[in-house]
């Protein structure tokens, strides 16, 4: 298998050795800076460095990788832009974790040229291992071949959003096997019935098949060769449901085939004390760190709207809590105060022509939200969750999508997967598919999620993701 699961999560290997040569690379060239410079003529300063000071280097560029999306990013990415991602993610969101580092621990500081230097080297070094890391692991021979049993609207959309949104490094759906006479596939992208399954797989190296069928518990017309998929599984290829394969490589819940079985019967979706303890402790100590870092840029967003557009500064609306309750959401207002002047809640949509100029600014850099510092700290909020909806909103969206309200069964955050995955919702179809990603937060949340999601928000923040 090209993945292993830790507690919840499918951790892709290839992306794991990636990441480990990655920090191994750093560390060198931070402990071997001295050398380095000497080697490329800028003089020989002493540069006094030790594990602890080369580990941390290592860390906060590796961090900013995964802050800029580095590594999920590298399958689909042209070479100019992995080089500018690479760029952003070790100089200015590294560069700048390491001066917050410096400032905390002097001693560690090389000293400004010599980190200049220290990044420039190992932008250089992670863009060539980069490339020769995905020529090698993403060539047709080592990747991991995947077939699909299925030829129907379930399997035509599987391939369609794997190929499009994120196929992972190492992998590689090769086609699909028709269940059925009829079918929504692309005959391109179709295979012929095999007559052995088992010498299919072998001679054409598939080590997985997956089971995309519409609706594989009626049948409806199609079949499914039982024996020949035993005989696959007991000779070790790896047989996996469709609705699987699409939460672990796509992560998210394919909405139109999940099943109240689906979340009866799951692994996920566990309360835990000991977990809600945890994530409330870390909300409160992230809530108050935030609001000491950020109370200068707090003051600066006040007076700008005050100057702009005059009284109320804040704006608060009702949104819908854990469990259905409602309470009152605070932003920095970015609309004009006649914005919603006949009481009638409205989607934001693109080019907003009641958003101000300032309120353009603080939407796209999310300081708009600082002022939701006080629900996480009041614990009607969390930093990481599914984004509250108004209650206007909620009811419509319940009664048009199913399983809108499971994702009430977890507190609302500042930040979310669903807000890294897909693009702001201003319509009914667009809360449909936040809720593919906001139920696969649902099942699989866990305090290491929350981590990575608070770091890849960065990306949004930078690039100014999902704004409307």
């Amino acid at each position: 298998m090209s993945y292993i699961r830790f507690r919840k999560h499918y951790l892709h290997i290839p992306y794991l050795v990636l990441g480990a040569l990655e920090f191994l690379v750093l560390y060198g060239i931070f402990s071997f800076l001295g050398p380095l410079l000497s080697l490329a003529g800028v003089g020989y300063p002493f540069v006094e460095t030790n594990a602890l000071s080369a580990s941390l280097f290592a860390l906060i560029l590796s961090c900013g990788t995964l802050a800029m999306g580095g590594y999920l990013a590298m399958v689909h990415e042209t070479t100019s832009a992995l080089l500018f991602r690479t760029l952003v993610a070790y100089c200015f969101v590294g560069g700048i974790g390491l001066k917050l580092l410096y400032l905390v621990f002097p001693a560690l500081d090389p000293g400004s040229t010599n980190l200049f230097w220290a990044v420039i080297f190992a932008s250089v070094a992670a863009i060539l291992l980069r490339l020769i890391f995905l020529r090698i692991v993403d060539s047709e021979k080592l990747v991991r071949r995947v077939v699909i049993f299925g030829a129907g609207d379930f399997a035509a959309s599987l391939l369609d959003e794997y190929e499009r949104n994120m196929r992972a490094l190492g992998v590689r759906i090769i086609g699909c096997i028709a269940d059925n006479p009829t079918g929504a596939v692309d005959p391109g992208k179709m295979l012929p019935t095999p007559y052995d399954f088992y010498q299919f797989c072998r001679q054409n190296r598939v080590s997985e098949i997956v089971i995309a069928q519409q609706e594989r518990r009626r049948n409806e017309g199609g079949w499914l060769p039982v024996p020949d998929l035993m005989e696959c599984k007991l000779r070790g290829i790896a047989i996996t449901n469709g609705v699987d394969f699409y939460e672990r490589e796509l992560k998210k819940a394919k909405l139109d085939m999940v099943h109240p079985s689906w979340i009866v019967f799951s692994e996920g979706f566990k309360a835990s004390k000991t977990r809600d303890f945890a994530k409330r402790s870390l909300d409160l100590l992230i809530s108050l760190t935030l609001l000491a870092v950020m109370l200068p840029f707090i003051i600066l967003t006040a007076i700008a709207v005050f100057l702009e557009t005059g009284r109320p500064i804040l704006y608060s609306q009702t949104r819908v809590g854990m469990l259905g309750k409602e309470f009152r959401i605070y932003k920095f207002r970015s609309m004009r105060q006649d914005a919603e002047k006949d009481g009638k809640a409205r989607w934001a949509s693109a080019n907003d022509n009641r958003v101000t100029r300032v309120g353009a600014f603080i939407r796209n850099t999310r300081l708009d939200e600082l002022p939701q510092i006080y629900n996480v700290i009041k614990g009607e909020m969390s930093i990481v969750g599914p984004r509250p909806e108004r209650p206007e909103f909620v009811s419509e969206l319940k009664e048009k999508i199913p399983f809108y309200d499971t994702r009430h069964y977890v507190k609302p955050g500042l930040m979310g997967w669903a807000q890294l995955k897909y693009p702001y919702g201003a319509s009914v179809e667009d809360a449909r598919g936040k809720l593919e990603y906001d139920l696969y937060y649902s099942k699989n949340h866990s305090l290491l999620m929350d981590f990575l999601i608070m770091i890849q928000t960065v990306e949004v923040i930078l690039l100014g993701k999902g704004v409307r």
